[in-house]
C-alpha cells in the first residue's frame, strides 16, 4: 500500500541508497515521496507530492552527512496527496520524524487528547498523530519503551520506523502491515519489501505481528508489544538482483510476461516426479480423503485464478469448490467444517481482507492452505500449511506470472488430489501432467510467433472507450481477468463476462463502438461460443478472438485473430491469459500511461 525503507549504516551515503530503495518500492505507491536524515543538530526532513524522480531532483544538491535515515512513497488513504500529507511525519520539537504504512483506526480521538495536550498538527493524515503520540510517551522513557507504549495505544494496522535526533538507530513496530529487517555488515535495513534492499544484502528477519525493535551497526534486537526480547533466526532469499531488474525491457509488466514460462517451471518443475510423472504434493493440512469440500479466498486477480481453480478441483478431484471474494467473505456469517480445506491465495502474501478471511476460517476450525510467492509472508504464517508459487519478485502493479503460476499450482493440486481420492488413475495423471510439463515452450513459441500481431490488436483497441471480454466454462474467469488488465493500466472500461450471459443484459451494448475480445480456443462449448460471435456480428460489433487450430468460420467471423498453441482444455486458461495480458499492455504503452504503476492503484492492498 506504501514503500517504507530505513537504513542504518556505518558507511554513510545515505541519501542515494534511499532513494534507490524508494525507486525499488515505487510499485507500493506513487503519490508523494519524502525522506528524513539524521544529522549533526537535528533531522533533516524532504518530502513531496508526485513520483520519487521529483523528490531525487529536489534532492541533488543537498548534502546531509548522515548514518541513519528512512524514506517513504506514498499510496494516500487519509488525506489527499500533498507535501504536508506526505511522509515522513514530524512531532511538535522536530526531533522524532516517522513513516507510517496501514490506516491507525482511532486517531480522530488521538488527535483530539493530543490537541487538547498542545500538539499542533501539519497534515490530514492519521499517520501524524504516531509521531506526537510517541514525542509524548519519550518525555518520561527511554526511546524504545516510549514507542511500545505508543504503539499499544494503536488500533488498526501499521508498519511504523522511527527515528530520532539522539541517536544513530532505527525503531520499528509492526501490526498487519508488513516489515522486512534486513542485515549486513556495519549496517541494518528494514523496508515494506525485499527489493528495496536487496542491493545490499540478502539475509532477512521478517517482523511479526505484536513485535517492536531497535536497529543500529550492531544488528537487531526484537520484542514483542510487552517488552519481552525474542529471538529471530535469519533467512536467505534466493532473489537475485538481477531477478528485481528490467534486464532491458521497457518496462517491468513486459518483463514479467515474457517471464511466465520459465516461472511455470520453477514452480511444477520440483513438484513433478519424472521417473513416474506424477504429482508431488508435501504437507497438506488434511488427508486427501478427508477433505469433503474446497472453499478458495481470494481478492482481485487471484479471484479470478481462484474460479479456474474451481473447475480443476471439481473436475479432476471430485470435490464442491466455493471461490469467494475475501473481502466479503469475512463479513458474512458463512458455514464451514473441518473437513472444508480452505485455500488462500494471495501473491504477497499481505493482502489484509484475505488475512482476515483467512483467520476467521481459522476461527471456525477448517484447515487451511495458502498459495502464495513471498516466502515469509503474512498469510503464509498464518495458514497451517503453505505451497509457493515460484515466480519471482513480481514488480508491476498489474499482476502477470504470478496469475499464472497460481493457476499452474492449483491445476497440480488438483491432479494430486484427484489421484488421492481415486478420481483419477495413474495413467491419467501422466498424461495430464506430460500437457503441464509441455506448456512453457508452448508459452515461449506463441510469444516469438504473435506477439507482432497482439501488439498491433492492443494499439487499435486503445482508440477505442470500451471492450467486452467474453468466454466460456475454464475461459469464463479468463474474460474477467482480461478485462481486469485493460481497465488496470490501459484505463479503458472494460466488462468480462461468461458469453452465455451476453443476451441477458449486455448485448445491449453492441455496436460497432464496443469491441468484443472472445476467447474461442478448443473447448466442449466451442459451438455456443460461435453462436455468440454470430449475435455480436450481426449487429456490427468488431470481434477479436483467441483461436487455437482451423476454424475459418470464426475467423471470417472476426476483425482480428490471434493464434494460440493447442494444449488440453484444462491448459488453455493459462495460456489464453498471456495474449490478454499483452494486449493490454500495448494499448496502454500506446496510450502514453505508466504501465507499471497505473494510477489509485498499489501493488499490495494492505488496509481494508
Amino acid at each position: 500500500m506504501c514503500g517504507i525503507i530505513g537504513i542504518v549504516s556505518d558507511k554513510g551515503n545515505l541519501k542515494e541508497r534511499i532513494i534507490e530503495g524508494l525507486k525499488r518500492l515505487e510499485y507500493r505507491g506513487y503519490d508523494s515521496a519524502g525522506v528524513a536524515l539524521r544529522k549533526e543538530n537535528g533531522i533533516f526532513v524532504r518530502k513531496k507530492k508526485g513520483k520519487v524522480s521529483q523528490l531525487e531532483e529536489e534532492l541533488r544538491e543537498v548534502e546531509v552527512n548522515s548514518r541513519v535515515g528512512i524514506g517513504h512513497t506514498r499510496w494516500a488513504t487519509h488525506g489527499e496527496p500533498s507535501d504536508p500529507n506526505s511522509h515522513p511525519h514530524s512531532d511538535c520539537t522536530g526531533r522524532i520524524a516517522l513513516v507510517h504504512n496501514g490506516i491507525i483506526e482511532n486517531y480522530p480521538q488521538l488527535k483530539e487528547e493530543l490537541r487538547r495536550r498542545g500538539h499542533n498538527f501539519r497534515s490530514q493524515t492519521d499517520s501524524e498523530v504516531i509521531a506526537h503520540l510517541v514525542e509524548e510517551e519519550a518525555s518520561r522513557d527511554d526511546f524504545l519503551e516510549a514507542v511500545r507504549r505508543a504503539v499499544n495505544r494503536l488500533e488498526g494496522s501499521f508498519a511504523l520506523v522511527i527515528i530520532n535526533s539522539d541517536e544513530d538507530a532505527l525503531y520499528i513496530a509492526r501490526k498487519d502491515s508488513p516489515l522486512v529487517v534486513g542485515l549486513g555488515e556495519g549496517e541494518s535495513f528494514v523496508a515494506s519489501d525485499i527489493p528495496a534492499f536487496l542491493p545490499w544484502t540478502n539475509r532477512v528477519i521478517f517482523l511479526e505481528n505484536g513485535e517492536i525493535g531497535r536497529l543500529s551497526f550492531s544488528g537487531v534486537e526484537i520484542y514483542d508489544f510487552q517488552g519481552k526480547r525474542k529471538e529471530k533466526k535469519p533467512q536467505v532469499i534466493g532473489w537475485s538482483l538481477a531477478q528485481a531488474e528490467k534486464g532491458g525491457y521497457r518496462h517491468f509488466m513486459l518483463k514479467e510476461i515474457h517471464e511466465q514460462a520459465k516461472a511455470i517451471s520453477d514452480t511444477i518443475g520440483p513438484r513433478i516426479e519424472r521417473d513416474t510423472n506424477s504429482a508431488v504434493i508435501e504437507d497438506l493440512p488434511l488427508a486427501p480423503r478427508h477433505i469433503k469440500d474446497v472453499l478458495i479466498l481470494a481478492c482481485g486477480t487471484s479471484y479470478h485464478a481462484g474460479l479456474v481453480g474451481k473447475f480443476y478441483f471439481e473436475e479432476l478431484a471430485g470435490l464442491k469448490t466455493d471461490v469467494d471474494y475475501a473481502s466479503e467473505f469475512r463479513y458474512r456469517r458463512p458455514v464451514l467444517s473441518p473437513s472444508t480445506l480452505v485455500v488462500a491465495i494471495s501473491q504477497s502474501g499481505e493482502t489484509a481482507d484475505t488475512i482476515g478471511a483467512l483467520r476467521k476460517a481459522k476461527e471456525m476450525g477448517a484447515p487451511s492452505l495458502a498459495i502464495c510467492n513471498v516466502v515469509g509472508s503474512s498469510i503464509t504464517r498464518e495458514a497451517d500449511s503453505v505451497l509457493y508459487t515460484h515466480a519471482g519478485p513480481e514488480i508491476s502493479v498489474a499482476s502477470t506470472k504470478a496469475f499464472t503460476t497460481q493457476l499452474s499450482l492449483l491445476y497440480l493440486l488438483a491432479v494430486y488430489l484427484g489421484r488421492e481420492r481415486g478420481k483419477i488413475d495413474r495413467e491419467q495423471e501422466s498424461g495430464l501432467l506430460s500437457q503441464l510439463l509441455s506448456l512453457p515452450s508452448k508459452i515461449e513459441h506463441m510469444l516469438r510467433e504473435q506477439e507482432e500481431k497482439i501488439r498491433e490488436i492492443g494499439v487499435d483497441l486503445s482508440s477505442y472507450n470500451d471492450a467486452l471480454y467474453l468466454g466460456r466454462h475454464l475461459n469464463y474467469p479468463i474474460a474477467l481477468e482480461g478485462a481486469l488488465k485493460l481497465k488496470e493500466i490501459s484505463y479503458i472500461h472494460a466488462e468480462g463476462y461468461p458469453a452465455g450471459e451476453m443476451k441477458h443484459g449486455p448485448i445491449a451494448l453492441i455496436d460497432e463502438n464496443l469491441p468484443t475480445v472472445f476467447i474461442a480456443t478448443e473447448s466442449k462449448v466451442l459451438d455456443k461460443v460461435r453462436s455468440n460471435m454470430e449475435e455480436i456480428k450481426s449487429r456490427r460489433g468488431k470481434i477479436i478472438s483467441l483461436l487455437s487450430g482451423e476454424h475459418p468460420e470464426i475467423e471470417e467471423l472476426s476483425d482480428g485473430v490471434i493464434k494460440v498453441p493447442l494444449v488440453d482444455e484444462y491448459l488453455f486458461p493459462i495460456i489464453n491469459i498471456i495474449p490478454l495480458q499483452l494486449i493490454a499492455y500495448y494499448a496502454a504503452d500506446f496510450l502514453g500511461h505508466d504501465v507499471d504503476q497505473p494510477r489509485n492503484l498499489a501493488k499490495s492492498v494492505t488496509v481494508e
